[in-house]
Protein backbone atom coordinates (compact mmCIF):
# COMPACT_ATOMS: atom_id res chain seq x y z
CA UNK A 1 0.00 0.00 0.00
CA UNK A 2 2.33 2.37 1.18
CA UNK A 3 5.40 3.22 2.88
CA UNK A 4 6.69 4.52 6.84
CA UNK A 5 8.13 7.21 7.09
CA UNK A 6 11.54 5.66 7.51
CA UNK A 7 11.00 3.91 4.26
CA UNK A 8 10.02 0.63 5.15
CA UNK A 9 6.77 -0.63 3.48
CA UNK A 10 3.45 -0.89 5.12
CA UNK A 11 0.23 -2.61 3.81
CA UNK A 12 -3.33 -3.45 4.64
CA UNK A 13 -1.70 -7.48 5.86
CA UNK A 14 0.58 -5.55 8.43
CA UNK A 15 -1.98 -3.62 9.55
CA UNK A 16 -4.92 -6.38 9.24
CA UNK A 17 -4.01 -9.70 9.23
CA UNK A 18 -2.46 -10.33 12.34
CA UNK A 19 -5.73 -9.95 14.10
CA UNK A 20 -8.34 -11.24 11.77
CA UNK A 21 -7.38 -14.05 9.47
CA UNK A 22 -11.04 -14.59 8.03
CA UNK A 23 -14.58 -12.46 8.10
CA UNK A 24 -16.62 -14.08 11.10
CA UNK A 25 -20.25 -13.86 11.17
CA UNK A 26 -21.32 -11.28 12.81
CA UNK A 27 -23.87 -10.45 15.45
CA UNK A 28 -27.06 -8.09 14.52
CA UNK A 29 -26.77 -5.01 14.63
CA UNK A 30 -29.16 -3.32 16.71
CA UNK A 31 -32.01 -1.40 14.39
CA UNK A 32 -30.17 2.08 14.00
CA UNK A 33 -30.21 3.56 10.49
CA UNK A 34 -26.72 5.12 9.43
CA UNK A 35 -26.39 8.92 10.02
CA UNK A 36 -24.65 10.48 6.71
CA UNK A 37 -22.73 13.32 8.65
CA UNK A 38 -20.67 14.67 6.33
CA UNK A 39 -18.77 18.28 5.94
CA UNK A 40 -20.02 21.06 3.44
CA UNK A 41 -19.34 19.62 0.20
CA UNK A 42 -20.94 17.24 -2.10
CA UNK A 43 -18.86 13.92 -1.64
CA UNK A 44 -18.92 11.35 1.30
CA UNK A 45 -15.76 10.53 2.72
CA UNK A 46 -14.38 7.66 4.95
CA UNK A 47 -11.70 6.59 6.01
CA UNK A 48 -9.74 3.51 5.92
CA UNK A 49 -9.42 1.56 9.21
CA UNK A 50 -5.98 -0.37 8.68
CA UNK A 51 -4.25 3.50 8.47
CA UNK A 52 -5.90 3.70 12.19
CA UNK A 53 -5.16 1.02 14.00
CA UNK A 54 -3.73 2.11 17.01
CA UNK A 55 -6.86 4.20 17.85
CA UNK A 56 -10.15 2.10 19.02
CA UNK A 57 -12.30 1.38 16.62
CA UNK A 58 -15.53 3.45 18.53
CA UNK A 59 -13.36 5.99 18.93
CA UNK A 60 -12.10 6.48 15.43
CA UNK A 61 -16.12 6.64 14.39
CA UNK A 62 -16.51 9.61 17.09
CA UNK A 63 -13.48 11.31 15.59
CA UNK A 64 -14.45 10.67 12.39
CA UNK A 65 -18.60 11.61 12.45
CA UNK A 66 -17.10 15.12 14.30
CA UNK A 67 -15.27 15.95 11.38
CA UNK A 68 -17.57 15.37 8.83
CA UNK A 69 -16.62 11.74 7.64
CA UNK A 70 -19.85 9.43 6.14
CA UNK A 71 -18.07 6.00 7.08
CA UNK A 72 -15.36 3.54 7.51
CA UNK A 73 -13.66 1.68 4.92
CA UNK A 74 -12.12 -1.58 4.71
CA UNK A 75 -13.67 -3.55 7.67
CA UNK A 76 -14.33 -7.27 7.81
CA UNK A 77 -18.09 -8.31 9.05
CA UNK A 78 -17.19 -8.64 13.12
CA UNK A 79 -16.76 -4.40 12.35
CA UNK A 80 -19.65 -4.17 10.55
CA UNK A 81 -22.39 -3.12 13.66
CA UNK A 82 -19.94 -1.26 15.35
CA UNK A 83 -19.73 1.55 12.76
CA UNK A 84 -23.50 1.48 12.53
CA UNK A 85 -23.66 1.98 16.20
CA UNK A 86 -21.87 4.84 15.65
CA UNK A 87 -24.32 6.58 13.04
CA UNK A 88 -21.85 5.61 10.44
CA UNK A 89 -21.55 2.87 7.29
CA UNK A 90 -19.24 0.32 6.37
CA UNK A 91 -18.07 2.17 3.27
CA UNK A 92 -16.50 -1.20 1.96
CA UNK A 93 -16.36 -4.65 3.30
CA UNK A 94 -14.22 -7.61 3.37
CA UNK A 95 -16.23 -10.75 2.46
CA UNK A 96 -13.03 -12.57 3.61
CA UNK A 97 -9.38 -12.17 4.95
CA UNK A 98 -6.47 -14.17 3.34
CA UNK A 99 -2.69 -13.96 3.49
CA UNK A 100 -3.04 -14.56 -0.45
CA UNK A 101 -5.84 -11.82 -0.62
CA UNK A 102 -3.93 -9.55 -2.93
CA UNK A 103 -2.58 -11.84 -5.05
CA UNK A 104 -5.51 -14.93 -5.44
CA UNK A 105 -7.75 -12.83 -7.55
CA UNK A 106 -10.35 -13.27 -10.27
CA UNK A 107 -7.34 -13.54 -13.43
CA UNK A 108 -7.06 -17.13 -12.62
CA UNK A 109 -10.02 -19.34 -12.98
CA UNK A 110 -8.94 -22.05 -10.52
CA UNK A 111 -9.91 -19.43 -7.86
CA UNK A 112 -13.51 -18.64 -8.83
CA UNK A 113 -15.15 -21.30 -6.68
CA UNK A 114 -13.19 -19.77 -3.32
CA UNK A 115 -13.67 -16.17 -4.40
CA UNK A 116 -17.70 -16.86 -6.03
CA UNK A 117 -18.15 -18.76 -2.55
CA UNK A 118 -17.01 -15.98 -0.03
CA UNK A 119 -18.64 -13.22 -1.65
CA UNK A 120 -22.03 -15.46 -1.93
CA UNK A 121 -21.84 -16.04 1.75
CA UNK A 122 -21.02 -12.07 2.41
CA UNK A 123 -23.34 -10.27 0.57
CA UNK A 124 -26.57 -10.78 2.66
CA UNK A 125 -24.54 -9.68 5.09
CA UNK A 126 -23.55 -7.16 4.02
CA UNK A 127 -27.34 -5.83 2.60
CA UNK A 128 -28.07 -6.26 6.50
CA UNK A 129 -25.56 -4.17 8.18
CA UNK A 130 -25.71 -1.47 5.02
CA UNK A 131 -22.65 -2.40 3.83
CA UNK A 132 -22.90 -0.94 0.28
CA UNK A 133 -19.43 -2.21 -1.32
CA UNK A 134 -17.38 -5.50 -1.10
CA UNK A 135 -13.86 -5.45 -2.21
CA UNK A 136 -12.35 -7.71 -4.78
CA UNK A 137 -8.97 -8.22 -6.61
CA UNK A 138 -8.00 -8.68 -9.86
CA UNK A 139 -4.85 -10.89 -8.74
CA UNK A 140 -1.34 -11.23 -9.66
CA UNK A 141 -0.15 -12.34 -13.70
CA UNK A 142 1.43 -15.55 -13.06
CA UNK A 143 2.57 -15.12 -16.34
CA UNK A 144 -1.25 -14.87 -18.01
CA UNK A 145 -1.61 -12.15 -20.60
CA UNK A 146 -3.94 -9.96 -20.36
CA UNK A 147 -6.18 -11.56 -22.74
CA UNK A 148 -6.38 -14.59 -20.79
CA UNK A 149 -7.08 -12.54 -17.38
CA UNK A 150 -9.84 -10.54 -19.03
CA UNK A 151 -11.35 -13.91 -19.99
CA UNK A 152 -10.80 -15.22 -16.70
CA UNK A 153 -12.03 -12.36 -14.77
CA UNK A 154 -15.17 -11.59 -16.88
CA UNK A 155 -16.36 -14.98 -16.38
CA UNK A 156 -15.85 -15.21 -12.49
CA UNK A 157 -17.41 -11.62 -12.37
CA UNK A 158 -20.51 -12.61 -14.11
CA UNK A 159 -21.01 -15.62 -11.99
CA UNK A 160 -21.03 -12.90 -8.84
CA UNK A 161 -23.05 -10.15 -10.72
CA UNK A 162 -26.68 -11.69 -9.84
CA UNK A 163 -25.94 -12.11 -6.47
CA UNK A 164 -24.64 -8.49 -5.90
CA UNK A 165 -27.60 -7.07 -7.87
CA UNK A 166 -30.32 -8.98 -6.05
CA UNK A 167 -28.43 -7.91 -2.87
CA UNK A 168 -28.16 -4.39 -3.69
CA UNK A 169 -24.35 -4.60 -2.96
CA UNK A 170 -21.45 -3.74 -5.66
CA UNK A 171 -18.48 -5.46 -5.92
CA UNK A 172 -15.61 -3.21 -6.32
CA UNK A 173 -12.15 -5.01 -7.81
CA UNK A 174 -9.34 -2.68 -7.00
CA UNK A 175 -6.31 -1.21 -9.32
CA UNK A 176 -3.35 -1.18 -7.83
CA UNK A 177 0.62 -0.27 -8.58
CA UNK A 178 2.58 -3.04 -9.83
CA UNK A 179 5.96 -0.72 -9.86
CA UNK A 180 6.41 -0.06 -6.08
CA UNK A 181 3.85 -1.93 -4.09
CA UNK A 182 2.62 -4.86 -5.61
CA UNK A 183 5.00 -7.09 -8.14
CA UNK A 184 3.48 -8.44 -10.80
CA UNK A 185 -0.72 -7.73 -9.79
CA UNK A 186 -2.25 -7.30 -13.49
CA UNK A 187 -4.76 -4.88 -12.64
CA UNK A 188 -2.31 -2.06 -12.92
CA UNK A 189 -3.80 -0.09 -14.98
CA UNK A 190 -7.35 1.59 -15.77
CA UNK A 191 -7.79 0.96 -19.22
CA UNK A 192 -7.64 -2.66 -18.47
CA UNK A 193 -9.30 -2.60 -15.26
CA UNK A 194 -12.12 -1.00 -17.30
CA UNK A 195 -12.65 -3.12 -20.26
CA UNK A 196 -13.99 -6.17 -17.69
CA UNK A 197 -16.29 -3.88 -15.81
CA UNK A 198 -17.54 -2.65 -18.86
CA UNK A 199 -17.57 -6.44 -20.12
CA UNK A 200 -19.41 -7.79 -16.96
CA UNK A 201 -22.04 -5.08 -17.91
CA UNK A 202 -23.84 -5.35 -14.45
CA UNK A 203 -24.41 -2.19 -12.58
CA UNK A 204 -23.10 -3.79 -9.53
CA UNK A 205 -19.85 -4.22 -10.52
CA UNK A 206 -17.71 -1.84 -10.61
CA UNK A 207 -13.61 -0.44 -9.92
CA UNK A 208 -12.35 0.52 -7.01
CA UNK A 209 -9.91 3.49 -8.45
CA UNK A 210 -7.22 4.19 -6.07
CA UNK A 211 -5.76 7.49 -7.15
CA UNK A 212 -2.36 6.60 -5.22
CA UNK A 213 -1.52 3.61 -7.15
CA UNK A 214 -2.94 5.05 -10.41
CA UNK A 215 -0.50 8.38 -10.15
CA UNK A 216 2.08 5.81 -9.69
CA UNK A 217 1.16 4.04 -12.86
CA UNK A 218 0.08 6.35 -15.32
CA UNK A 219 -0.85 9.82 -14.01
CA UNK A 220 -3.42 11.97 -15.81
CA UNK A 221 -5.89 10.93 -12.90
CA UNK A 222 -8.58 13.66 -13.66
CA UNK A 223 -8.99 12.86 -17.41
CA UNK A 224 -9.14 9.62 -16.58
CA UNK A 225 -11.93 9.64 -13.95
CA UNK A 226 -13.61 11.48 -16.09
CA UNK A 227 -13.42 9.41 -19.10
CA UNK A 228 -13.97 6.05 -16.72
CA UNK A 229 -16.70 7.65 -14.39
CA UNK A 230 -19.04 4.98 -15.38
CA UNK A 231 -16.68 2.43 -14.71
CA UNK A 232 -16.14 3.43 -10.80
CA UNK A 233 -17.75 2.29 -7.86
CA UNK A 234 -15.11 3.74 -4.88
CA UNK A 235 -12.07 5.46 -4.84
CA UNK A 236 -9.02 5.69 -1.96
CA UNK A 237 -6.96 8.43 -1.79
CA UNK A 238 -2.88 8.93 -1.02
CA UNK A 239 -0.41 11.17 -1.12
CA UNK A 240 2.09 10.31 -4.01
CA UNK A 241 5.54 9.60 -3.36
CA UNK A 242 4.68 7.30 0.12
CA UNK A 243 0.54 7.21 0.74
CA UNK A 244 0.84 9.58 3.94
CA UNK A 245 -1.25 13.09 3.94
CA UNK A 246 -2.53 15.23 1.40
CA UNK A 247 -0.82 18.09 1.60
CA UNK A 248 1.97 20.06 -0.18
CA UNK A 249 5.11 17.22 0.33
CA UNK A 250 3.75 15.20 -2.00
CA UNK A 251 2.23 16.12 -5.88
CA UNK A 252 -1.33 16.06 -6.36
CA UNK A 253 -3.59 18.80 -6.52
CA UNK A 254 -6.22 16.43 -4.46
CA UNK A 255 -8.85 19.16 -4.48
CA UNK A 256 -8.83 18.98 -7.85
CA UNK A 257 -9.16 16.31 -8.11
CA UNK A 258 -11.85 15.87 -5.61
CA UNK A 259 -13.49 18.33 -7.64
CA UNK A 260 -13.44 16.95 -10.55
CA UNK A 261 -15.19 13.60 -9.29
CA UNK A 262 -18.09 15.66 -8.02
CA UNK A 263 -18.45 17.02 -11.34
CA UNK A 264 -19.01 13.41 -12.69
CA UNK A 265 -22.25 13.40 -10.38
CA UNK A 266 -20.66 10.63 -8.38
CA UNK A 267 -22.84 9.32 -5.58
CA UNK A 268 -20.41 6.74 -3.70
CA UNK A 269 -17.43 7.22 -1.24
CA UNK A 270 -13.72 8.61 -1.51
CA UNK A 271 -12.10 6.76 1.23
CA UNK A 272 -8.84 8.52 2.68
CA UNK A 273 -6.09 5.73 2.33
CA UNK A 274 -3.37 7.06 3.58
CA UNK A 275 -0.30 6.26 6.76
CA UNK A 276 -0.10 9.87 8.77
CA UNK A 277 3.10 10.69 9.86
CA UNK A 278 1.89 13.38 12.22
CA UNK A 279 -1.52 13.10 14.59
CA UNK A 280 -3.32 11.00 12.96
CA UNK A 281 -6.63 12.41 13.11
CA UNK A 282 -5.71 15.65 12.47
CA UNK A 283 -4.27 14.51 9.14
CA UNK A 284 -7.20 12.82 8.63
CA UNK A 285 -9.09 15.81 9.39
CA UNK A 286 -7.02 18.13 7.03
CA UNK A 287 -7.45 15.94 3.85
CA UNK A 288 -11.58 15.72 4.67
CA UNK A 289 -11.43 19.49 4.73
CA UNK A 290 -8.90 19.43 1.51
CA UNK A 291 -11.70 17.30 -0.49
CA UNK A 292 -14.57 19.06 0.69
CA UNK A 293 -15.65 20.89 -2.85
Amino acid sequence: MGRWADGRSITRRDAILSTVAAAGIAAIAPPIRPTAHRPSGRLKQSASRWCYRSIPLPDLCEAGKAMGLAGIDLLTSDDWPIVRQHGLVCSMGYAARRDDFIPRGFNDPANHDLLVGELERALPLAQQHGVPNLIAMFGNRQGRSDAQATDACVTGLKRIAPSAERYGVTICVELLNSKVDHKDYQGDRTAFGASIIAAVGSPRVKLLYDIYHMQIMEGDVIRTIREHASHIGHFHTGGVPGRHELDDTQELNYRAVARAIADTGFEGYVAHEFVPTREPLRSLKEAVEVCSV
